[in-house]
């Protein structure tokens, strides 16, 4: 109780430095997904893999980076921030290291799968804490927290690419992995747990998106439909996203730009390296823009225009992308449609099922990606079997085109309904205890939903 009290004594300003240690943590796990598509030619140059059996080692990482977030979102719900988020920026740190020495397909699979469980812990530690501390700003806050991720790497995806060219792969794995596991380490001392009161206070709550009262437990929210609505719409605009983010290298060597030189204020940069640094910075500022425009408009309302600008930009970017400047522009136009689904899954999935468990029904929620990250792999298949990107881009189109289709026909109905049931059987079971005992007028998460 001390520690909870004193939370709530700490000044309103508290929570932003919270929320900016997030951020930067994410930040340092950027690159663990973001940053992969660069060493993907060079280890295949190197150890003569194909890209095909070396893209099984993304899927790995992001599986293991999904499927466990929510036992780590429990830990967070349980223990805090602290200890999860400094067993993730040392499991990150050793991924990577082992990613410099591996000299087998099976040492790089291991590796995958310690830096994506580190990766995990960070990145569902960070949004469920953003969740908690902002329930008056959640899109905004998720968004913030996951343009860390989402930009983090845009300031180093050039020193990460120079370094390839001039020391090699391995020695880029090791010390970017050294130092970027070192500054999560350090920022973890820092984390506390968000307070009761900020996870709870009903004043806080945003009055321009519905929310419920209730708390659903992880084991509660899978047995409603709702859930799985939002699960399958996450999975099919993942897909596309993952697809473009792993494959962006192979892509633009197969359209012949890879090679093209554009000249950015003085430096002369390959334009698959341009277009990744733009496509960073604008899959992290998507993330935060759109958790605040859902935060004014509405969570449906916000997938929908960004679900279908990403099928546009996808089927666009086939057509067009072998111009090398649209290339730049429409990579950019795709992380953009793309980025958002990070802030506006979590945010929703707090909003209908409340946030005393936000962390590790956030984790759950993102398990999505993981399997999403299936296609990867599959998407290489594919291009091998037919020799064209065609049928990968017109999945991907679909895909979104589907999604837009669902978030305003069928989501925006069935989670108005779930929300206004759920509040109703809170307000029934309070009254309840009110007149059967005045002196405890609460009632448990558990039996709220019950």
């Amino acid at each position: 109780m001390k520690t909870e009290t004193q939370a709530v004594e700490r000044p309103a300003s508290f929570r932003w430095m919270q929320l900016v240690m997030g951020i930067i943590c994410m930040a340092m796990i950027a690159n663990l997904q973001y940053g992969w598509t660069l060493f993907v030619n060079p280890l295949s140059e190197a150890h003569g893999w194909s890209k095909a059996a070396i893209q099984v080692a993304f899927t790995i990482f992001i599986l293991t980076e999904t499927w466990l977030v929510p036992i780590e979102g429990w830990a967070v719900d349980k223990w805090g921030p602290r200890p999860v988020v400094l067993f993730g920026g040392l499991l990150c740190a050793i991924g990577w290291v082992m990613n410099s020495f591996a000299s087998t397909l099976f040492m790089l699979y291991v590796a995958a799968a310690i830096s994506g469980i580190g990766a995990g812990a960070v990145y569902g530690t960070c949004v469920g804490s953003a969740l908690k501390w902002f329930p008056d700003r959640r899109g905004l806050a998720a968004g913030l927290t996951a343009a860390g991720f989402g930009a983090g790497s845009a300031a180093t995806i050039i020193p990460i690419s120079k370094m390839i060219e001039s020391s090699g792969y391995a020695e880029t794995f090791l010390y970017f992995g050294i130092g970027q596991g070192l500054v999560v380490i350090v920022l973890a001392l820092m984390m506390v747990r968000p307070p009761h009161q900020a996870a709870t206070s009903a004043k806080k709550k945003n009055p321009n998106v519905l929310q419920t009262t209730a708390n659903f437990t992880p084991s509660q929210m899978v047995r409603k439909p709702v859930f799985w609505v939002m699960y399958v719409m996450f999975v099919l605009v993942a897909a596309g996203g993952l697809m473009a983010t792993a494959q962006m290298g192979p892509i633009a060597k197969d359209f012949e730009i890879d090679g093209v030189k554009f000249n950015v204020m003085g430096m002369i940069l390959p334009a698959l390296t341009f277009a990744l640094a733009i496509d960073r910075v604008l899959n992290g500022l998507t993330r935060p823009f759109f958790g605040w425009v859902s935060d004014q408009i509405g969570r449906e309302k916000t997938m929908f225009i960004a679900f279908a600008l990403e099928s546009v930009g996808i089927i666009a970017l086939y057509y067009f992308g072998r111009d090398p400047i649209m290339f730049v522009i429409l990579t950019g136009l795709v992380f953009f449609a793309w980025g958002e689904i990070y802030s506006l899954f979590p945010a929703t999935t707090a909003d209908t099922f409340g946030t005393r468990n936000a962390a590790g029904n956030a984790g759950l929620m993102y398990t999505a990606k993981g399997t999403a990250s299936i296609f990867v792999p599959i998407s290489s298949m594919i291009m091998a079997a037919s020799g064209s990107w065609e049928s990968v881009f017109f999945i991907g189109c679909g895909m979104n085109a589907v999604a837009a289709i669902m978030a305003w026909w069928v989501l925006r109905p069935m989670r108005k309904r779930f929300i206004e049931e759920s509040i109703g059987s809170v307000s029934v079971l309070e009254g309840e205890q009110v007149a059967g005992n005045p002196n405890n007028p609460g009632t448990s998460a558990a039996r709220m939903v019950n």
